[in-house]
């Protein structure tokens, strides 16, 4: 092979080189969301839901606390300007569009994520909202002045005397893990926060006790439990506290269906 035959091969074996690390050079992230078809954008802005705390708040086609998502895109359907206010309401937060109880501000959410989040919501225009629930089943109860009670799901397991449902023991562990150190062990008086009976026997209902622990209170010192307790965990919590403003569960570990 002649000199110049070397420093041909040379060069043509740089060039491949040059043009193979070009191939598998990363995307930008702008390039990379351009490349991407409106299921991986779907995919994205619903991975991005369900790592926040959204879904103590909402659900795709029935209110929690919050709006079905479901519902704020038909609102919002058709509207040029839709997805610009709805990322601004992700990322401030705030309340008056669907009642008094604020939103949760997002402001550490990136534009694209905001983006991606909206975009998700905006396409369940089309979702029907969930149903009521038809179910009509009542529990009876007997307390200790003699008077009935009546409610709409077991507090205790019947034929088995004094035991109490799964959930609701579940209830007792989550009310004495976090809420008992403003509203007092086994739902007692307490002097930093308000008693939780009082509440529940002036009628607060489950749905006004799960807005208050996802929304918080911010200025009476309430925190919010948004994207910390589910859903189920903090209606589980409210049969337990409703169990012992009726003192029909004990304070202390109350026995359980699975003892």
């Amino acid at each position: 092979m002649t000199e110049r035959s070397r420093n041909l091969a040379v060069v043509m074996a740089f060039l491949a080189l040059v043009f193979v690390a070009q191939m598998v050079q990363p995307v930008s992230g702008a390039q990379e969301q351009a490349d991407k078809g409106p299921s991986s954008q779907a995919d994205e802005g619903v991975k991005l839901t369900k790592g926040l705390d959204c879904s103590s708040c909402h659900a795709i086609d029935r209110k929690v606390v919050g709006p079905a998502y479901s519902e704020i895109a038909k609102k919002y359907a058709g509207q040029a300007d839709a997805p610009d206010k709805l990322a601004k309401s992700v990322r401030d937060g705030g309340s008056g569009t669907w009642g008094a109880i604020a939103m949760i501000p997002h402001p550490d959410l990136k534009e694209d994520q905001l983006q991606a989040i909206v975009k998700w919501i905006l396409s369940l225009k089309n979702v029907d909202t969930a149903p009521a629930s038809a179910s009509t089943k009542t529990y009876d109860y007997t307390l200790k002045d003699g008077k009935k009670v009546t409610l709409d799901f077991p507090l205790l397991v019947e034929g088995k005397g004094d035991k109490v449902p799964k959930d609701v023991f579940k209830g007792y562990e989550l009310y004495n893990s976090y809420c008992f150190r403003c509203h007092g062990q086994d739902v007692t008086e307490s002097e930093l926060a308000p008693d939780l009976r009082l509440s529940m026997n002036a009628g607060a209902s489950m749905q006004d006790f799960l807005t208050v622990a996802m929304a918080g209170r911010e200025a009476k010192g309430m925190p919010s439990w948004a994207g910390f307790l589910t859903e189920d965990e903090v209606k589980s919590i409210y049969k337990y506290v409703k169990g012992r403003s009726l003192e029909l569960v004990p304070v202390g570990r109350p026995p359980s269906e699975t003892d």
